[in-house]
């Protein structure tokens, strides 16, 4: 399966979401792989605390093998490379594989070329067949990135995949206009999609939305604020969720929420049992909510249901 998370706007948590839930896809026993297409920022391997890769690679990042010389990217191993002890040590038996294709450090965007597309495909149907799971992260907005595999997945080699996309955004009136338009504006995923000859009602049907750092006016979080803060909560919740629905990102297109949480806020990195049991400075919501999006993404049944 490969799947392609993106957001109109940064800041929405795109990255250390995706992280997340290929690190629990992984824990749920499928074979999972993040691929950092964010080729101007590559920084997946400080989500995933991997020495020398907060930046990217040195050399042998997928922007050099899609951009260059079509070599085989760099494989990165999480379980035995994190720098997190607790990663390395805390893998059960029964976890599937978890990989990190790396950008390079230096690179930068680079238009959809037909070099570019094919080293793309070639790419893309070598790990589909490897993994369970392929979470491709994409740059912000509408990008170069998004160019190319909107045209590689269009290719016969890619045919039999099953592709979806992940559209990423806060809880605000901005980001939710944002994304509306990421999707469905005039240059947008469906319009660029249907125009390099994708089917618009499947293209469609494989795109779900998720809300990060999602505040719940009900949540026990907030018991401490005063009534009126609360009512205001409430209010502007009703108001968020009227207009989600009038820009289509409704319950029926939405794949689940990611509650606000300060490890997520101030640090980025994969949320273990351990931060929330033990070390007790991560929510409980949301390790269930990554785990919950992870069973999501690759039930079929679960996804056509919504």
């Amino acid at each position: 399966m490969l799947v392609f998370a993106t957001s109109d706007k940064g800041g929405t948590g795109r990255s250390v979401t995706s992280a997340n839930i290929a690190y629990r896809a992984a824990l749920q026993g499928a074979d999972a792989c993040y691929l950092d297409f964010d080729f101007g920022s590559p920084t997946a391997g400080a989500i995933f605390q991997i020495h020398g890769l907060a930046r990217g690679a040195q050399a042998g990042g997928l922007h050099s093998c899609l951009h260059e010389t079509g070599a085989t990217p760099l494989e990165v191993d999480v379980w035995n490379d994190s720098d997190r002890e607790e990663i390395r040590e805390a893998r059960p038996r029964s976890a599937g594989e978890l990989v990190l294709f790396p950008g390079d450090e230096g690179g930068g965007e680079f238009a959809a070329t037909p070099a570019a597309i094919e080293r793309c495909v070639r790419l893309l149907a070598r790990l589909d067949e490897e993994f369970d799971l392929c979470l491709v992260d994409l740059s912000a907005g509408r990008s170069f990135a998004t160019d190319i595999v909107l045209e590689a997945t269009r290719a016969p080699e890619l045919g039999s995949a099953i592709v979806r996309w992940l559209v990423f955004h806060r809880w605000t009136r901005q980001h939710i206009i944002a994304a509306n338009g990421l999707v469905y504006g005039v240059g947008g995923i469906l319009d660029n999609g249907v125009a390099l000859g994708h089917e618009a009602k499947k293209l469609q049907n494989g795109l779900r939305f998720v809300r990060t750092a999602y505040v719940d006016p009900d949540s026990p979080s907030v018991r401490g604020l005063q009534p009126p803060q609360i009512a205001w909560l409430h209010n502007t919740d009703r108001q968020l969720a009227d207009l989600a629905s009038k820009q289509r990102l409704g319950q029926t297109a939405r794949l689940g929420t990611v509650p606000l949480d300060p490890v997520l806020q101030w640090r980025e990195q994969l949320i273990l049992d351990e931060d929330v049991a033990n070390r007790k400075v991560a929510n409980l919501e949301t390790t269930q909510a990554f785990a919950s999006l992870a069973k999501k993404l690759l039930d079929t049944a679960s996804w056509e249901g919504l």
